[in-house]
């Protein structure tokens, strides 16, 4: 474990394990060899290239989740540097580039030396995070590579006795899990917090369906490129063959569910195989089911 007060660094490699092209494999076998609705897991979009394209789709005009997390962040940083009492460490789930933790991490190093951990699969969005947020003055970064709770596991373990840490869960992620899944995520993560512990977390809330669907169906389309990049790192990474000109990107809105889906259609008739050992069928219109984002009502959040 590197020393505590090593905060300035030029070079910054992640720690943890990536995910295994096995594993990759086995999951992409079970999602689209389900009977029925076939899915592919929305953890597999963000390789390099559709991390860089995540992060157009952040700027663009129709997708309003970013700025609005941004502007609370920036408007509330001070208020929540002075909330957490002698922190050291901030974890982020899933943090990306990290842009948007600018503000909290310069509030809290005014008076603290702070360890950032930024977690997330993406080793290039890890990179990123590091150069953007290396020029802060007494701040270590130390980048995870890891699922959310293991790098967490990762984070705690690098705290200093009688410190807390502060905890970031920002851009609606936690849409991304189903209810019942995402009660028993908070539930694991508050075994791995201790009293005293901060632990911040955003929510995107309903809007008109029309709103939302534009969010995730913009006019330019990069989030339609965004969605069928994970075709393309299938074939990249498990010798797939799909068509990509043979899907379309399709956004809509379960209002039962209160989510966002976003689908894969299938052009026509068509049969995949990936890595020469599995083969996929898939029937005109028929559709894979790449991610969910669940949108809330401030009564279920409070």
């Amino acid at each position: 474990m590197p020393a505590f007060d090593a905060f300035k660094t030029k070079t910054f490699q992640p720690i943890g394990d990536r995910i295994s092209v096995n594993e990759f494999a086995e999951d992409v076998r079970q999602g689209l060899g389900k009977k029925g609705q076939k899915e592919l897991y929305s953890k597999y979009l963000y390789d390099e290239v559709g991390s860089a394209l995540f992060d157009a789709i952040t700027v663009l005009p129709e997708y309003a989740l970013t700025r609005a997390d941004a502007r609370l962040l920036r408007g509330h940083a001070r208020e929540l540097a002075e909330y957490v009492e002698h922190p050291s460490i901030v974890a982020e789930l899933g943090s990306g580039s990290g842009t948007k933790t600018r503000w909290i991490l310069s509030e809290l190093v005014q008076h603290h030396r702070i360890t950032y951990c930024p977690i997330d699969i993406s080793e290039s969005a890890l990179h990123k995070c590091a150069r953007e947020l290396s020029q802060i003055d007494s701040l270590r970064i130390v980048p995870i590579a890891e699922s959310y709770l293991d790098g967490l596991r990762h984070a705690v373990g690098l705290r200093p006795p009688g410190t807390t840490l502060l905890l970031l869960f920002l851009g609606s992620t936690i849409g991304n899990f189903e209810p019942a899944r995402a009660e028993e995520f908070l539930s694991d993560i508050r075994q791995l917090l201790v009293p005293g512990d901060v632990f911040c977390l955003s929510a995107d809330l309903e809007k008109e369906v029309d709103r939302m669907i534009l969010a995730y169906d913009d006019p330019a389309g990069v989030t339609a490129a965004f969605n069928l990049n994970l075709l393309a790192r299938i074939n990249r990474e498990l010798e797939g063959n799909f068509v990509l000109s043979r899907f379309r990107h399709e956004a809509r809105y379960n209002e039962d569910a209160h989510r966002i889906e976003m689908h894969l259609r299938s052009i026509g008739d068509q049969q995949v195989t990936i890595a020469n050992d599995f083969t996929v069928d898939l029937q005109d219109g028929e559709t894979i089911w790449t991610e969910s984002s669940y949108k809330f009502r401030t009564e279920n959040i409070v």
